[in-house]
C-alpha cells in the first residue's frame, strides 16, 4: 500500500487546541535546533547552528549583526527564530543570554563533545550519560502536556491499542505493548509493516494506534498510522519531527528530543532514550486513569511471574 504522502486522508485531522506554547527554555535551545534543523532550509540551518554553538557571542548581535555573521539576510533570521519556538529575535536573544549564563555558571552544559575512536571507556561512559541526561530533559521540556493527556485519556478507554515501529523503534513499541498487556489491556506491537496494516484496517472508532518513528517519515510505520487513521481510530505519533510525514495522519504528536549523531553515536541510541521517556509517560498515565483495574491486574502478573520462576519439586 505505497501512497503519496503529500495527500492528505479525507478524514481531517483536529485542529489543535488554540493555545500559544511557550517559548523553549534557554537550555532547551541546543536540542531544539537538533530537531528542527532537518526540516530547515540551509541559511536557516546556519543561524540556527551558529546561535547553539555560541551563545553568548550570538546574544550581543543586533539582527543585522546575526544576519551579516551567519551571511543571511535579517527575514531569515527572523524565520529562524520563530521556527525554534520564540515569537521574534528579541526573544531569541533572550534566551541565548540566558543559555549562556547558565552554561558560564555551570548549569548548563556547553555543547557535547562528541566521542573519539581514542576516548577511553571512563570518558565514553561520561559523554554518554551527561547526552542521555541533556535528551531526557530536552524531551521532558518540548512535550505538549495537552497532547499527553490526550493520548492518555483515548489509551485509557480503548477498546484495543496497535503500535507500530521499525528497528530500534520497535523495540520501544515493544515495551509499550508489554505493558499495557500486563495491566490487562488489548495491546499489540507490530514490527512486520504487512501485519501491521492488515491489523491497522481492523481497528475502528474507539481505537487507538501509535507510531514511533524518530524521523517522521519511516513508510513501513506511516502506512499502518494511516490506516488506522482513515478507518476511523485515534493516532497517536512518537517522533523527534514535529513536521514529518507521520503527523498529518496523526490526532496527536508527541515530540521526542535526540542527542547530536556522531560516527560512534548514531541517531537512534538517543532517540530510543527519549521515546522510552514518553512511552513511560503514557504508561504510567495509563495506569493512573485505570487504577481500579490495572492494579489487581499488576498483582497478577507479578505473581504468575514469581510462581513460574520459584523452584518446583522436581520428581
Amino acid at each position: 500500500m505505497k501512497e503519496n504522502f503529500s495527500r492528505r486522508s479525507d478524514r481531517v485531522r483536529p485542529a489543535p487546541a488554540q493555545h500559544r506554547p511557550a517559548p523553549p527554555e534557554p537550555g532547551a535551545l541546543a536540542a531544539k535546533v537538533r530537531t528542527m534543523a532537518p526540516s530547515m532550509t540551509r541559511s536557516m540551518q546556519r543561524v540556527a547552528e551558529t546561535v547553539a554553538a555560541d551563545p553568548a557571542g550570538c546574544a550581543a548581535l543586533t539582527v543585522t549583526g546575526l544576519a551579516e555573521r551567519t551571511g543571511t539576510s535579517e527575514a531569515t533570521v527572523v524565520r529562524t527564530a520563530r521556527m525554534l519556538g520564540y515569537p521574534g529575535y528579541r526573544d531569541l536573544r533572550l534566551a541565548l543570554a540566558g543559555l549562556a549564563a547558565q552554561q558560564a555558571s555551570g548549569a548548563a552544559p556547553a555543547i557535547t563533545t562528541d566521542i573519539s575512536v581514542d576516548d577511553p571507556l571512563t570518558d565514553v561512559i561520561a559523554k554518554l550519560t551527561q547526552d542521555e541526561r541533556q535528551t531526557l530533559a530536552d524531551t521532558a521540556g518540548a512535550l505538549d502536556i495537552s497532547q499527553v493527556e490526550a493520548a492518555v485519556s483515548a489509551m485509557a478507554s480503548a477498546r484495543r491499542i496497535d503500535v507500530y515501529g521499525v528497528g530500534a523503534s520497535s523495540l520501544v513499541a515493544q515495551d509499550l505493548a508489554q505493558k499495557l498487556l500486563r495491566i490487562g489491556l488489548v495491546a499489540h506491537a507490530h514490527a512486520d509493516p504487512h501485519l501491521a496494516v492488515t491489523n491497522a484496517v481492523q481497528l475502528r472508532a474507539g481505537d487507538v494506534a501509535i507510531a514511533i518513528t524518530h524521523s517522521g517519515r519511516t513508510v513501513d510505520v506511516i502506512e499502518p498510522l494511516q490506516a488506522a487513521f482513515d478507518h476511523g481510530a485515534t493516532t497517536v505519533a512518537v517522533t523527534g519531527r514535529p513536521d514529518g510525514e507521520v503527523t498529518q495522519y496523526a490526532d496527536h504528536v508527541l515530540t521526542t528530543s535526540t542527542a547530536r549523531e556522531s560516527e560512534l553515536r548514531p541517531a537512534a541510541m538517543s532517540s530510543r532514550t527519549s521515546q522510552l521517556l514518553v512511552i513511560d509517560c503514557l504508561f504510567i498515565g495509563v495506569a493512573q486513569r485505570t487504577y481500579e483495574t490495572a492494579a489487581p491486574a499488576l498483582r497478577s502478573s507479578y505473581e504468575a511471574l514469581a510462581h513460574r520462576h520459584s523452584p518446583r519439586d522436581v520428581r
